[in-house]
């Protein structure tokens, strides 16, 4: 089995890192690119910077956030928010992004996928899935930072996405998202065991425990957290340590 890779999440807005609850009740918790630093000195694998207002206001500020960070860490840097075309995503590229992860523009138009993967290769394209359970079994494709419905199934929605070319699909839980009370692992089953892609599980870890019991039932491929990072409640090394502990391969 391949090493899980263990990822941070950075929600910006301005020049702020924000964090919130059911992405709601946004609160501003440090500066992005020194929390991006201390990640990497910590061992994340990868960093994805998210730009959270960016759709809603149809506009981009985070790639001078992103240019710094690439000067400063040497892991992955993957950009989201607010990228609504290949002329975005070639700039978040040259701002020094790997990969780009994109849900409103692509909900709107699926077909986008398929250009960009074309474009820049399916690894580049990361499909962002803002998913809210609406009964049992079922989950809802959110876009706008969880603010605006699509009526998406997104169990459908993931296999789609895979198939217009999407190389991984990261996959946030707006139940679970900074409640710290665990993943929906029911929802990451399902998808996990729908696409053949790279799945990354984002979206209630209150620990190393948390994610080790995800991936007793989800095969996911990387685990994206936030909350315990910002507050080093349960910082990256800690999480690795635990979970190599408890027989779960990481990458050192």
């Amino acid at each position: 089995m391949t090493p899980i890779r263990i990822v941070a999440r950075l929600d910006v807005k301005g020049p702020n890192v924000i964090k919130g609850v059911h992405l709601e009740g946004l609160k501003v918790v440090g500066d992005p690119g020194e929390m991006a630093r201390r990640y990497y000195v910590e061992g994340a694998d990868e960093i994805i910077y998210m730009d959270v207002v960016a759709s809603l206001y149809q506009r981009n500020n985070i790639l001078s956030v992103v240019e710094q960070a690439a000067h400063d860490v040497f892991i992955p840097l993957t950009v989201g928010g607010g990228l609504r075309g290949i002329d975005d995503i070639k700039a978040a590229l040259r701002s020094g992004a790997d990969k780009v992860a994109i849900n409103t523009a692509a909900v709107r138009r699926p077909q986008f996928i398929t250009e960009a993967a074309e474009t820049f290769g399916s690894q580049c394209v990361v499909l962002s899935v803002e998913a809210k359970r609406r009964a049992e079994g079922t989950w809802e494709a959110l876009v706008d930072n969880g603010r605006e419905r699509t009526g998406r199934d997104v169990l459908d929605w993931v296999v789609e996405g895979e198939g217009l070319g999407a190389g991984e699909i990261l996959v946030t839980s707006v139940d679970a998202e900074g409640t710290r009370g665990g993943f929906d692992v029911d929802l990451l089953t399902e998808i996990c065991g729908r696409v053949r892609v790279p799945v990354i599980a984002c979206g209630g870890a209150g620990g190393a425990d948390d994610i080790a019991a995800l991936l007793a039932r989800a095969p996911c491929d990387a685990v994206c957290c936030a909350s315990i990072f910002h507050d080093r409640s349960c910082p990256v090394g800690e999480v690795k340590e635990r979970l190599s502990s408890a027989g779960i391969e990481v990458r050192r």
